[in-house]
């Protein structure tokens, strides 16, 4: 039997796509208009750093603009092209359709290893690079929202919005044209987590479906299970992090770009990020087994695995081999379709990325909302529920003649905060997703998988919005 080709990451998001239209019923020509990218921007410019003038290749596709603006991160890396960003673009839209948020589908690049770098000269390339998209209006809160991801993080967001408003001193909305900022210069509390945050209730909706962690082959309940992370940045960190503090699983192994840490009993979360922080990496790690082939990791038994890094770690290489009987997809597009297929066949359960990393994009857009309402979330009813709370304790003590517990009181007493509303507001988006995804996923027999579902409730969302246009 011929060795199977691997498709590129952009193939895959195509094939995925037409996987699902194929039992869907449009019109003619409208799955075509949603599949392609709108268009998609180079630019090359110069920045003198060093003594002399290098040049930066940078990206921002549009996708889809059935919503308006649309979002998506920009990142920093070596592997940064054309395609990638097209597909990345693609995921967007159908992500955002799925957890329904305003907004169409969009991301951006730099051909760059910011480590490369010093902080100075990545400001100065970043400022740029902020100057070139918005002279071509590919940078506006109401048109083109951009957000992290990876290689980039709060600090870039902030010169992004800082260079913006420059740009455009009188715009009094400028703040919303960039998303993931520092708190303290518009940015929301909880955005940081946002995308683990996401990992973790999707798996806790998960959790409460039972029919579909029957067909995962698990006992019900997250309390014990075994977790495999790989890449431990940002999103795996926090994804671990609130597994293992909040829902009592297991962390068995964390995979990282310089090996991998086994540890069957569990793992510290903290005590591992603190190594990394210190060291640069997972290795000399003192509570546990490091494999330097980390990858190999990726097949070892456990009840969960969370790919958190980059596209395309599970392929036809080592679909096979994977033991996991659930996936859920941190990543942007980890799973390739070939690898997407075999685990099919094997009756892996993958609860796929466009819904799994959706945590990030969901509380980016309270970010955007709070920037164009120019208020704080909480800031008008947070006193106001703590005196109605109040009111309520009061009586309640009066009628049954006696105290109520004083960490009770502290507890119900308190009214929302800002952090408070968005976990909330992240939790009810995750919830509803999961739940017309799964909806769609047992309707027919022929809707074989929860990707599937997800992107047939995306498309399906597009296509409303664009015929709602007269498209």
């Amino acid at each position: 039997m011929p060795a199977l080709t691997e498709p590129s990451f952009l193939q895959s998001v195509d094939a995925m796509f037409s996987q699902a239209v194929a039992l869907m019923d449009l019109p003619p020509g409208l799955a075509e208009k949603i599949r392609v990218c709108n268009s998609t921007y180079t630019v090359r410019f110069g920045v003198r750093l060093r003594g002399e003038v290098h040049t930066f290749v940078g990206y921002r596709s549009v996708h889809s603009e059935h919503n308006e603006p649309v979002k998506g991160g920009i990142r920093y890396a070596p592997s940064v092209c054309h395609d990638e960003i097209e597909a990345l673009a693609a995921l967007m839209t159908y992500k955002c359709a799925l957890v329904e948020l305003p907004f169409g589908g969009s991301k951006g690049g730099l051909n760059i290893n910011p480590n490369d770098w010093e902080p100075h000269e990545v400001e100065r390339i970043t400022r740029r690079f902020t100057y070139e998209l918005t002279k071509r209006n590919l940078l506006h809160p109401a048109q083109n929202v951009p957000a992290p991801d990876m290689g980039t993080g709060e600090r870039e967001m902030a010169w992004i919005a800082d260079e913006y408003k420059r740009l455009n001193s009188t715009e009094i909305d400028s703040l919303a044209c960039v998303t993931g900022k520092p708190e303290h210069i518009g940015g929301i509390a909880g955005r940081r987590e946002a995308t683990g945050r996401g990992v973790q209730f999707a798996l806790q909706e998960f959790f409460r479906h039972l029919q579909d962690v029957k067909k995962a082959n698990l006992s019900k309940g997250l309390a014990g299970k075994r977790v495999i992370i790989q890449g431990f940045g940002n999103v795996g960190y926090h994804a671990a992090k609130f597994l293992q503090e909040e829902d009592d699983t297991r962390i068995i192994a964390i995979i990282e770009a310089d090996g991998a840490l086994v540890n069957l009993d569990g793992l510290r979360v903290e005590d591992v990020k603190q190594h990394i922080t210190e060291t640069g990496g997972v290795k000399d790690f003192p509570h546990a087994k490091y494999i330097s082939n980390g990858s190999s990791i990726l097949e070892m038994d456990c009840d969960i695995l969370i790919p958190a890094a980059l596209e395309g770690v599970i392929n036809c290489s080592n679909a096979e081999n994977i033991k996991a009987p659930l996936i859920i997809e941190a990543a942007n597009g980890p799973i390739s379709f070939n690898a997407d297929t075999i685990l099919n066949n094997k009756g892996t359960i993958i609860i796929p990325d466009m819904f799994a990393n959706a945590g990030g994009v969901t509380v980016s857009y309270f970010e955007w909302v709070k920037n164009l309402s120019q208020i704080k979330f909480g800031r008008l009813q947070r006193r106001q529920e703590e005196g109605r709370n109040r009111l309520l304790v009061n009586e309640l003590e009066r009628v049954i003649g006696q105290q109520l517990p004083e960490a009770f009181k502290r507890k119900y007493l308190q009214g929302a905060a800002e952090i408070d509303l968005v976990r909330s507001g992240l939790d009810d988006t995750m919830r509803s997703a999961y739940q017309a995804m799964s909806s769609v996923w047992h309707s027919r027999k022929e809707i074989q998988t929860l990707r599937v579902a997800a992107y047939i409730v995306a498309i399906n969302r597009v296509s409303e919005s664009y015929n709602s246009l007269g498209i």
